[in-house]
């Protein structure tokens, strides 16, 4: 059994749905201050929060889990500046309450990582080897959790496997589950919220980076092919070696591209409004995925951005008709 934490969320529910289809049993454990129970198609459900340790050590103790897979943090740039005190106590205390219920007893651990550990970057593409200097209190507790992984991998005979996310995005072809965020913060969904008539406009953040039409430049990967990387880093974990990857596709896109691709697929206008930069945005993040090609002989399906964005906007309509 495979459990999922944090997988009622965006990410985690569409890894139980790719791990269900190849004939995992999964358990899912989520607090749903996040995530949806609606999402929990596939598996075992059970709501409750990593600080409850006691309710970790019952988990552990009445079913039989192969291997973890940790989805349960906050996520947010701006939010973690403004409140950092949360995001050390979710992202760093709730997940070492995790790291120590299951210690006994299982020995395979997945991480849900970021590009946001890198920082600024001194060279795109971004590769695992690039010195990790976050600069927002959600990258440095992403990679808080990474150095103590390395560090229970050495003491306790433990493998993990640190999956370093570009920019989520899109939804599962089959419209079952996609993104679904309250309020929503992710540029895909806000942009398609205002094409859909839900929001007036959409605010760029800085139009005056050191980029060719002054917007932020980032990596977008398909949330499937994210799932994918999970599945196939858990058969690697079956071989006792712990590693790092960047998921990425390996093409940028700026802020203005994608307000336009998104126009053009949804055949709609979208006003925008020009603000100033936000704290804790580098410029350009563009990913190098060649070792997770190489070791997990990973691919990315959904390689284009108009692939990725019309599974958004199927997906961003069938959620708006259901919830209106």
């Amino acid at each position: 059994m495979i459990f999922i934490v944090g997988g009622a969320g965006y990410i985690g529910s569409h890894v139980n749905k790719l791990l269900s289809n190849e004939g995992y049993k999964t358990l899912i454990l989520d607090n749903l201050s996040k995530g949806h129970e609606e999402f929990v198609k596939w598996g075992k459900f059970i709501k409750g929060d990593l600080k409850d340790k006691r309710l970790l050590a019952r988990i552990f103790k009445e079913y039989d889990i192969n291997a973890v897979m940790h989805f349960a943090a906050l996520t947010d740039v701006r939010e973690s500046i403004q409140d950092p005190g949360s995001y050390y106590k979710n992202n760093v205390k709730n997940t070492l309450n995790l790291l120590d219920a299951m210690r006994e007893n299982v020995k395979k651990f997945i991480f849900s990582s970021t590009c946001a550990v890198y920082g600024n970057p001194l060279e795109i593409p971004i590769t695992e080897d690039h010195p990790c200097n976050p600069i927002s209190p959600y990258g440095r507790s992403k990679l808080m959790i990474e150095n103590i992984l390395e560090d229970y991998s050495r003491a306790y005979d433990f493998n993990y496997v640190s999956l370093r996310y570009f920019n989520a995005a899109g939804a599962d072809p089959q419209t079952e589950i996609g993104e679904w965020h309250e309020p929503e913060t992710h540029l895909i969904p806000i942009i398609l919220d205002a094409a859909i008539g839900k929001r007036e406009n959409v605010q760029i953040f800085g139009t005056d980076y050191p980029t060719p039409d002054g917007t932020c430049i980032r990596d977008y990967i398909h949330v499937m092919d994210l799932a994918n990387a999970h599945y196939k880093a858990l058969r690697l974990l079956e071989e006792d070696k712990s590693e790092i990857f960047n998921l990425g596709n390996g093409n940028g896109f700026s802020v203005k591209e994608i307000i336009e691709t998104c126009k053009e697929i949804t055949g709609e206008k979208i006003h925008t409004i020009e603000s100033k930069k936000r704290p804790g945005d580098p410029p350009i993040l563009i990913g190098s995925s060649k070792k997770a090609k190489r070791i997990l002989r990973w691919r990315p399906e959904f390689a284009d951005i108009k692939d990725i964005i019309e599974t958004a906007w199927e997906w961003h309509q069938k959620l708006n008709r259901e919830t209106i």
